[in-house]
């Protein structure tokens, strides 16, 4: 047998390695993403849980919700929420950084309120992982104070109310 043949590997057996592991990274990059989707769900879920709690303090102190205009100001600092320490901060949607959808209702419950008192509100944020990662529990009437809490196509939506 020649010496000059039997060192290191082929160029065959390279290329077959190499495209190994680029199939697993791909299978492993995949599943990872849909770790990192059920993860932002389940935050957003809990954000609209928080949100929820700090309404309800807000509810017990004023017996009444505050009106869309004062929980989610254009500047989330000027909450009334934040600012009467119901919440440290408000949360925000964890891929768009946007604020979750709020609307304070008028006693039909359907109605967005615009002046105090409300009795009701709506919260409601985008789930990415569709109707089945909804949690049971949620409003699916459409629309509610102008927000779509339907679950239709790939984002479902995410609605609580009192």
């Amino acid at each position: 047998m020649n010496s000059r043949f039997s060192r290191g590997f082929t160029l065959i057996e390279l290329l077959v390695v190499i495209a190994i592991i680029g199939i697993l990274s791909s299978v492993v990059l995949a599943s990872l993403n849909s770790a990192r989707k059920k993860g932002r769900d389940a935050r957003r879920i809990s954000d609209v849980k928080q949100l929820q709690l700090a309404l309800e303090l807000y509810y017990d102190a004023h017996q009444s919700f505050p009106t869309a205009a004062t929980a989610f100001p254009a500047v989330a600092s000027s909450s009334v929420l934040v600012s009467e320490r119901y919440i440290s901060a408000l949360p925000q949607d964890p891929t768009t950084l946007a604020n979750y959808s709020y609307a304070a209702l008028d006693a039909d419950g359907a109605t967005a309120c615009g002046t105090v008192p409300c009795p009701g509100y709506v919260i409601g944020a985008d789930i990415e992982g569709g109707e089945s990662a909804v949690p049971q529990g949620d409003v699916d009437t459409n629309p509610i104070g102008a927000i779509d809490c339907s679950d239709s196509g790939a984002t479902a939506r995410f609605c609580v109310t009192p």
